[in-house]
């Protein structure tokens, strides 16, 4: 028997021998002829072009490669412990080549006939990544052991493992771990928890087994795997173990995921970018930093998706988007349901779902997280149409119907909506300097890549009025002047096209009125009689001086409703003329461009103000606009709490549009709904009721922290006690302001009536406020 046992120890150490023999002699052979470490020691790795807020937010990121170089001294420790328990546990230790984990893949390979298990260390990882292929082959894997040595010999472990940390592909075109926790979790590498750090340490194995989007399960088994290793190695604790096991991880299905979405504006810097530097721009690594603020950017974005949702909600559920036929099996439902919600994608906080019920008091419904939701009977009773058995089945809401839901906040309950075809935009400007603070240009960037923002031309209905009246002060009217809230009807050659006897938008006339009552309200023809005082030529080349393109704005009557075009950027850098004193800044969005390592390429500067207006006239009708929030049609403004907020309403003909233009001291904001083929938004879907609340939604955001800012009265206003109603000079009521303009005259030459005038007209006809 020991005779037998010497034998066997004898061959076994003779292949050994040979074995040992032959992988030094092919040692010999290939070391010489390994590639230069040039590639590691002067790592450059192709680089996305990143967009940044003012405030270092990333909002957008064009690249072959979405990749962000980090320190390894900048990475969350539980990272760092995390993938050494997943792939190296003993990287410090070992030279490069783990010689027991190779023995064990040796056994391994030698019982199951082939090259079925690896050995990598993170090091021969780097080697195999920087510069070998994956393929399973004798030749490859002693390649990589050799590089890994070399390497090991060139650069320290730290060294090593920051390349590890920057280089790996860890799938949804992440290459590293900063670019991985961007895109999984919509955050910086720095801010990741030790949860998310397990589950991105799971990734470097097999980015497509254990993707967090594309398999959660299997990518959820790989995570609590991790954890487990990681306690074994002393580098958590009990405690740490459990909470991580029990968190729920907030995994991000969009392919672009950022501090703030900003895709319109990053579109636009894009192509100023490809532009002037070409297609380097997409692997150089160079930064663009503009002028918006996180903070401001992500208020715009919710008052947006708020907006929509709540006009979703007032127009009445439209139905499910499909029907699946769920397996009565669990298993089999579940793989049903992933497949399905998976072809969708979640847009701006309308998240697809399956239902699972329908029961008598809620809907259950499957989310693409896994979670279920329950929906109250609140949505049961808004979606009654569509729980009927008269309904066709494939648009009844039953189970396995796909559905969309949203909530207002993270402590609201859940609502029925579906992805809205109605378009929405926010823009919001600095009026003293004139930088963007926010730009959302769309619902959606995904399905509408169309710039509300800087590309539609619309109509701006009252939103005009103002200039409208900025341009009859300098005829000498002012906020006391009266005129007739009366029918009138207007010639063809004043209107461009035929006969018109507009209205206002409730019918309602009240006689004679003040301009700073008839402002508040939106008196339309009390507006059309300012007008013809002030004298089309005068009003059009006043409001020339706002920025306006008045070629989109012709010459008649109908301008002073907004029967001409604007973009929302342009009405932003009009409305900033008021709220800066009558100084005219253009917006601007550009701050610096840097290369990688820093060093700035292009800086901007803010654009020289223009005094555009009379800062007086800017100070008089600021009041006049502060009037329309504190007792005009955009009252449900003041639920911001704000004396200092100014702003007007504007509705179209057929409500095609909806808008709100408001602004204090430091912000100025649009905000605009409408469909991009214009159509009825629906009845009562006013600037007041549609785009106000979007606005509101902004500032309330925007506003904090920020103190409110009183006008200060420029020399040369007067002061003067009136009667709120009649206008006329008394000893109590209210203080109104006027000045003494250049040219205090009408379109005639003649003075500008101060009192009520009443022509004849026929009874009234169309128009809008």
């Amino acid at each position: 028997m020991r005779t037998w046992w010497n034998y066997l120890l004898a061959g076994i150490l003779g292949v050994a021998a040979i074995g040992v023999a032959t992988v030094f002699l092919a040692a010999g052979l290939v070391y010489p002829n390994l590639p230069s470490l040039e590639t590691l020691t002067d790592y450059r790795p192709k680089q996305p072009l990143r967009i940044y807020t003012e405030d270092g937010a990333l909002i957008g990121e064009f690249g072959e490669e979405r990749r962000a170089v980090v320190r390894l001294q900048d990475t969350p420790e539980s990272l760092r412990q995390a993938i050494l328990a997943a792939e190296d546990e003993r990287f410090y230790q070992h030279g490069g080549v783990d010689t027991l984990g190779v023995l064990r893949a040796a056994m391994t390979n030698l019982v199951s006939g082939g090259a079925q298990q690896g050995a990598s260390t993170i090091t021969m990882q780097v080697a195999r990544n920087f510069f070998l292929s994956s393929e399973k082959t004798f030749g490859r894997k002693l390649k990589e052991a050799l590089l890994a040595i070399k390497i090991e010999h060139a650069l320290s472990k730290d060294e090593i493992l920051e390349l590890y940390l920057n280089q790996i592909y860890l799938g949804q075109r992440a290459y590293g771990f900063a670019a991985a926790a961007q895109i999984y979790f919509g955050k910086p590498l720095a801010r990741i928890n030790l949860a998310e750090a397990a589950m991105l340490a799971g990734l470097p194995k097999a980015p497509s087994a254990y993707n967090p989007v594309v398999n959660p399960a299997r990518a959820r088994t790989r995570q609590v795997h991790i954890l487990g290793r990681m306690r074994t190695l002393g580098y958590i604790t009990d405690e740490q173990l459990e909470q991580a096991r029990e968190f729920h991880l907030p995994v991000k299905y969009s392919p672009q995921t950022f501090e703030a979405e900003a895709p319109h504006l990053a579109e636009m810097v894009r192509q100023r970018m490809l532009q002037k530097y070409g297609e380097s721009i997409y692997v150089s690594g160079m930064r663009v930093y503009t002028t918006l603020r996180l903070a401001d950017q992500r208020a715009a974005l919710e008052g947006v998706r708020l907006g929509v949702l709540q006009y979703n909600r007032r127009r009445g559920y439209a139905g499910p988007e499909g029907r699946i036929a769920l397996p009565a099996e669990e298993k089999a439902a579940d793989r049903a349901i992933e497949d399905v919600l998976l072809e969708r994608e979640e847009s701006s906080g309308f998240l697809p779902g399956v239902v699972l019920s329908v029961q008598k008091n809620l809907i259950r419904v499957r989310l693409r997280s896994g979670a279920d939701i329950d929906l109250g009977p609140s949505e049961l009773k808004f979606a009654q149409r569509f729980l009927s058995d008269k309904m066709p089945q494939e648009k009844r809401l039953g189970r396995g119907s796909i559905v969309r839901v949203a909530r207002e906040a993270a402590n609201q309950p859940w609502q029925l909506t579906q992805l809205p075809q109605v378009e929405a935009a926010l823009l919001s400007i600095s009026p003293e300097s004139g930088a963007v603070r926010a730009l959302v240009g769309g619902f959606d960037f995904r399905r509408n890549q169309f710039n509300h923002i800087t590309q539609a031309w619309r109509q701006p209905g009252s939103c005009f009025k103002p200039f409208i009246y900025s341009a009859a002060l300098e005829r000498g009217m002012s906020p006391a002047t009266v005129m007739d809230d009366a029918p009138i009807s207007l010639d063809p050659a004043l209107t461009g096209n035929e006969a018109w006897e507009p209205k206002n938008y409730d019918g309602d006339m009240d006689g004679p009125i003040t301009l700073r009552n008839a402002l508040a309200k939106s008196k339309n023809l009390v507006a059309i009689r300012v007008l013809q005082a002030t004298g089309i030529p005068f009003a059009q080349e006043h409001a020339a001086k706002f920025g306006f393109d008045m070629s989109r704005i012709p010459p008649y009557m109908t301008m002073v409703l907004g029967a001409g075009e604007v973009t929302p950027l342009s009405l932003a850098a009009a409305f900033g003329v008021f709220a800066n004193g009558g100084k005219l800044v253009a917006p601007w969005h550009l701050l610096k461009v840097t290369d990688r390592d820093g060093r700035v390429l292009e800086s901007f500067m803010a654009p020289e103000p223009v005094q555009a207006i009379d800062p007086r006239n800017a100070y008089v009708m600021t009041t006049l606009l502060q009037d329309v929030i504190r007792r005009g049609t955009g009252f449900p403004a003041m639920k911001l709490g704000r004396g200092d907020l100014a702003g007007k309403t504007g509705t179209t003909n057929d409500h095609h549009d909806a808008w709100f233009s408001g602004f204090q001291a430091t912000r100025v904001a649009i905000a605009w709904m409408g469909y991009d083929q214009p159509k009825p938004l629906g009845p009562g879907e006013t600037g007041g009721i549609t785009a106000l609340p979007i606005w509101v939604r902004y500032m309330s955001e925007a506003m904090k922290g920020v103190p409110e800012s009183p006008l200060v009265l420029p020399e040369g206003v007067n002061t003067t006690v009136i009667d709120a109603k009649t206008g006329a000079a008394a000893a109590s009521g209210i203080t109104e302001y006027s000045y003494q303009p250049a040219i205090p005259a009408n379109a005639d030459g003649a003075p500008v009536p101060a009192a009520p005038t009443t022509p004849a007209a026929p009874a009234p006809g169309s128009g809008m406020p």
